[in-house]
């Protein structure tokens, strides 16, 4: 399932102008996977909170949430073939959600919550997918996906490690990346490990999966932040 979708958005973006290398695709894939995975999270949140009889607060204001701007869909479940797509995708994106993003820790209580993890990310992000047209298939192909169970969520953590090892060929060298700056600071602030500049994929995933407190959200966050680039 993965697999695949991965393969026809690498396909989309291979047209796009604004991406030229497999790191391009590898980035733009990733913000958008992370707010549809952000949203599968809180979706299932709330509703561990209504069996409860408790309040679940979105972390994400409605306006700038997934089935609002991202995959509105009809009764019958299908898209909305009236969401937004062409300029108005793109201006939505670049104009309005990705400024609010980056506003978003503001509001947060302290630098370990989700919400300053989450300005962070898109502090270090930008949207280069110059067309809306490609920037809504993306979308919709992302949309089909599900974050639900183990065998899903390690289906797409092997495949993105795949993805890091193709990097050495995409202008860096021997399969390395460089960790950001939001990274770093992690690393470092909870265990002094290595070289702040420069780290292998191995020796990255076992000293960062316990140092991120939130662990449903340190996957495609952990990898948002490793491919944003300095």
């Amino acid at each position: 399932m993965f697999e695949q979708t991965f393969k026809n958005i690498d396909d989309i973006l291979h047209k796009d102008a604004g991406c030229g290398s497999d790191l391009d695709y590898v980035e733009q894939t990733s913000w958008v996977l992370f707010l549809k995975y952000l949203h599968d999270l809180e979706k299932d949140k709330k509703t561990a909170a209504e069996l409860s009889g408790k309040i679940y607060t979105n972390i994400i204001s409605p306006k700038f949430q997934w089935t609002k701007w991202a995959a509105p869909k009809l009764k019958s479940g299908k898209i909305d073939h009236n969401a937004l797509t062409g300029d108005d995708l793109v201006d939505f994106v670049n104009g309005k959600l990705f400024p609010y993003l980056k506003k978003i820790k503001t509001d947060a209580e302290h630098a370990d919550s989700i919400e300053y993890k989450i300005g962070e990310i898109f502090s270090e992000l930008k949207n280069r997918i110059q067309s809306g047209y490609n920037l809504r298939e993306v979308v919709n192909h992302i949309d089909e996906l599900r974050f639900r169970t183990h065998k899903e969520k390690h289906e797409m953590s092997h495949l993105y490690e795949a993805k890091i090892k193709n990097m050495g060929n995409a202008g860096r060298n021997g399969g390395e990346y460089y960790t950001p700056r939001p990274l770093i600071k992690t690393i470092v602030k909870v265990e002094r490990v290595g070289s702040e500049n420069n780290f292998t994929k191995s020796t990255i995933h076992p000293r960062v999966r316990p140092c991120l407190d939130n662990q449903d959200l340190m996957l495609p966050e952990l990898y948002i932040m490793l491919w944003a680039g300095e």
